[in-house]
């Protein structure tokens, strides 16, 4: 196409109604069609990004392959989409006002009075624009928050002069709730009303609604919002609770959402392609009768979000190895000797989750010690894989007190440590090795097995590591470091080949997992989880 076509999704009445969800599957759908497309979230706080942000504030924080710390939708996108996001795919109001008071200092606006509009409004349009440049044919943004919310006002005023701007190639998608009022029986539509006309009031005149709902919507009713809200009955689509998030693409699709915003930018919509691939996965999920049970260990799990790209890797592994997953949370704060047996013996693999601090770390350690000791499947992502070398340091090493020095600087045996360069840096995130690191795999090891290939990358968000002084001691008492960074030499992988799978990346291999490409360390695991069932 000549030029990009760009899509704004925004949200009404609640927040948590899934923009991300229908943003990533409308570009599954355009990119079924053929088109090269990407997806941006525009998140309204102040925070120059998610990276500080405590889980129970914002759940996951997602990192990009450029070493981006962002918002967990974009997981949603890279899972759906199978493309990697970069920093311009997620931008914040704190990044926008670093961005313009840095100019302004620096005497780029030459004196002038520096405002919303245009000099905010500009940047953030900057920043849509950016992405056109790698030659997408459509650039899909999500606007974080509801309408109507006081920190989102500057990018619904910036869509208001791109759609002004950008004429046909640019639409609005609005998604709004219908809720149920179990007393009078029935949906209102009121709430939609008032949402979209707060959009009209900003100046934008939404092109396509999206109905969240419990169930299907009569007609009656589709047809009344339609009225009252000015858009086409066509244009009025249902986003109706599923069993899984994979199948929302399928239900836009039969509504030919695709096709309504194809003919909206004066593009020719044709035929509906086949969604064959992605049919075919969820047939593999529905088909799937036996199960296959994992514990994830961790300090977040009563917060839904907190480990969602490890929730979903898991997920995806099960299905690829024709099973449904039983997934079970245990607090890590909760975990003791006295009741570890009682709570993991039914499981078939253990995850160690990852997570920063002293907090329900010896949870973790002894969560851990169970598993190897009775050589039960067990995967450790970043500090779990951190928790494993602790754990193996002290009950099999015997170096007592053997510790991170995140959590103990005092401690006699760092066996995790900061390395050298990281430790005059003060600034929160400095110190943090963030992004695609490359990784040379040992033949013969199971990581090496999983992957089938011996130079593999694979996303970081981490400060310290497996301190190489150590490294001798480990192999000889069994513990392999069968992983390692090319430049730097620093271990990035350790398992302990005598035991069934008992593996610890320094790495996320779950920011690399989505549904045509699951991650092969998660594959791996739960195939050895159902071997040991």
């Amino acid at each position: 196409m000549a030029d990009t076509k760009y899509i704004f999704v925004s949200g009404g009445v609640v927040s948590s109604l899934g923009k991300g969800i229908v943003s990533a599957s409308l570009g599954k759908l355009l990119q079924a069609r053929g088109y090269n497309v990407t997806i941006q979230k525009f998140d309204p706080y102040i925070n120059i990004d998610p990276g500080t942000l405590n889980p129970y504030e914002h759940g996951e924080c997602y990192v990009t392959v450029d070493g981006h710390e962002a918002d967990l939708d974009l997981g949603h996108y890279e899972r759906f989409l199978n493309i990697p996001t970069t920093r311009a795919n997620n931008v914040t109001t704190g990044r926008i006002y670093q961005t313009v008071i840095d100019k302004e200092r620096k005497g780029d606006y030459l004196g002038k009075t520096v405002q919303v509009i245009p000099h905010i409004t500009d940047e953030i349009k900057r920043n849509v624009k950016l992405l056109s440049k790698n030659k997408f044919d459509f650039v899909i943004t999500e606007i974080g928050g509801t309408v109507g919310d006081i920190e989102s006002l500057p990018f619904i005023e910036s869509v208001r002069q791109l759609k002004w701007e950008l004429g046909k190639n640019c639409i609005c998608v609005h998604l709004t709730y219908i809720p149920y009022i179990a007393a009078a029986k029935e949906y209102k539509t009121k709430p939609t009303q008032h949402s979209v006309k707060q959009l009209q009031e900003l100046g934008i005149q939404p092109d396509i609604l999206v109905l969240r709902t419990e169930r299907f919507l009569k007609q009656d009713l589709i047809r009344k919002v339609a009225l009252f809200c000015n858009v086409g009955e066509e244009a009025v689509i249902q986003s109706v609770d599923m069993p899984t998030i994979y199948e929302v693409p399928l239900i836009l699709q039969r509504q030919n959402m695709d096709a309504i915003v194809l003919k909206k930018m004066g593009l020719d919509a044709g035929s509906t392609p086949d969604m064959k691939k992605w049919e075919g996965f969820l047939q593999r999920k529905a088909e799937a009768k036996e199960t296959v049970r994992i514990g994830l260990v961790g300090k977040y799990v009563e917060l839904q979000d907190a480990y969602k790209s490890i929730d979903e890797s898991l997920l995806l592994a099960a299905i690829y190895n024709d099973r449904k997953l039983d997934l079970h949370l245990f607090h890590s704060e909760k975990v003791n000797e006295t009741n570890v047996v009682e709570l993991l013996a039914d499981m078939d693999g253990i995850l160690i989750a990852p997570g920063f601090g002293q907090r329900g770390i010896e949870g973790k350690l002894t969560a851990i010690r169970y598993a190897r000791e009775n050589d039960k499947p067990c995967f450790g992502v970043c500090l779990g894989m951190q928790c494993m070398v602790i754990e193996f340091a002290r009950n099999v090493l015997g170096l007592e007190g053997a510790n991170s020095t995140e959590m103990e600087q005092t401690t006699p045996f760092k066996v995790i440590d900061l390395m050298e360069d990281q430790k005059n840096i003060i600034n929160m995130g400095g110190s943090m090795r963030l992004g695609a690191f490359d990784c040379v795999l040992q033949k013969g090891s199971r990581a090496y097995e999983a992957y089938g290939k011996e130079h593999v990358q694979e996303r970081h968000r981490h400060r310290f590591e497996f301190n190489n002084e150590y490294r001798k001691q480990f192999e000889e008492a069994g513990m392999k470091c069968v992983g390692e960074n090319p430049d730097s030499g620093l271990v990035e992988i350790v398992e302990i080949p005598a035991l069934k799978w008992f593996v610890g990346t320094q790495f996320h291999p779950e920011y690399n997992s989505t549904v045509v490409n699951p991650n092969p360390l998660f594959v791996g695991f739960v195939k050895a989880a159902i071997e040991n069932k």
